[in-house]
């Protein structure tokens, strides 16, 4: 352990920290440094680099509020990032030296937040043992519905209804480069009426963000003679597409637009991937689901898994001291 050292990452980390990204078995585009500095502003940065002797075997994308660090609270998932070849020993120990580092620099509380078993390139749930060890207190826990394209899966009758209520109405779906009307036109009014709230990211934030990871960020709108009546914004990683925001033209006539678009983005567009992750389908930290949401999104297929969300007090780090046996 005396090897381990940590220090925050600074602008001079920029090749480092996107180089070990590239190479880690449990990274997505979410960890490169251009997305998470996107909403810079919002946010003050406290991410963490690891290294064993002088080689760097994790990171941690943070920031900081208060006395307290959080997995970076402008990410869908987090966590420690480590290596493809770090074994468990090499794993609790740099978790270890994180929360001895923010130990000694005053900070109380870490709050991490797990990165979902399907977005890993090969098993990686090192962590989730060093939090148990170190007597992480689970704080949330998200369902997400997930497909997995591997196994055999099958759509509903009422999902097939809906797709061939679709093809009855003559709806013809597009891959956008832009994302002006399906923000404009139905992502901000739905969920202005529906929640009162607003999208994420905003329309320019969207924009930049496709600039800069256009192979990863994609945008399908769903039209009907001509005029834009839902759509869908994908985030594709390795093995994973994402949704990210899904929307329809709110009316009392039902196209079957929804239908129509998944099933076309599952079969076809996506259907090489390992998952197809809708995301969540719950409110309330966890602790409610919205049953007709997650119905719909199950009647494709999707079954749960889930996404964990720990607070560890940074003194415990001398919990892990004496994990091993011989």
């Amino acid at each position: 352990m005396k090897n381990f050292s940590v220090k925050q990452y600074q602008e001079s980390d920029y090749e480092n920290w996107n180089a070990f990204i590239g190479q880690a078995k449990n990274a997505t585009f979410l960890f490169h440094r251009d997305f998470i500095e996107y909403h810079k502003d919002r946010f003050e940065d406290f991410s963490l680099m690891v290294f064993d002797n002088e080689k760097l075997v994790a990171v941690l994308p943070a920031n900081k509020v208060g006395n307290e660090i959080f997995s970076h609270q402008g990410l869908t998932y987090g966590g420690l990032v480590i290596n493809e070849k770090s074994k468990v020993t090499t794993v609790i120990n740099a978790f270890r030296s994180v929360l001895l580092f923010l130990k000694d620099n005053e900070i109380e509380k870490l709050h991490l937040k797990t990165i979902p078993s399907i977005y890993h390139n090969k098993p990686a749930e090192e962590i989730q043992y060093a939090l148990f060890l170190a007597e992480a207190e689970l704080v949330r826990r998200d369902s997400l519905s997930v497909i997995d394209l591997s196994q055999k899966y099958d759509f509903s009758k009422i999902r097939k209804r809906g797709i061939q209520k679709g093809i009855g109405n003559g709806l013809v779906i597009k891959e956008e480069m832009n994302f002006e009307s399906f923000w404009n036109e139905v992502l901000i009014p739905n969920l202005k009426a529906r929640h009162n709230a607003k999208p994420v990211h905003s329309l320019k934030e969207i924009k930049v963000l496709k600039s800069l990871f256009s192979d990863n960020i994609r945008q399908f709108n769903v039209y009907r003679n001509d005029k834009i009546v839902a759509g869908t914004t994908v985030f594709e990683s390795e093995n994973v597409a994402h949704c990210q925001y899904i929307s329809k033209y709110e009316n009392k006539e039902n196209l079957g637009s929804l239908d129509f678009l998944y099933h076309f983005l599952i079969t076809e567009v996506f259907a090489s991937k390992r998952f197809f992750d809708f995301g969540i389908s719950n409110e309330s930290q966890g602790k409610k689901l919205n049953e007709g949401l997650s119905y719909w999104k199950e009647s494709f297929g999707a079954s749960t898994i889930v996404h964990d969300f720990y607070e560890v007090e940074t003194k415990n780090y001398d919990k892990l001291d004496s994990f091993f046996t011989i």
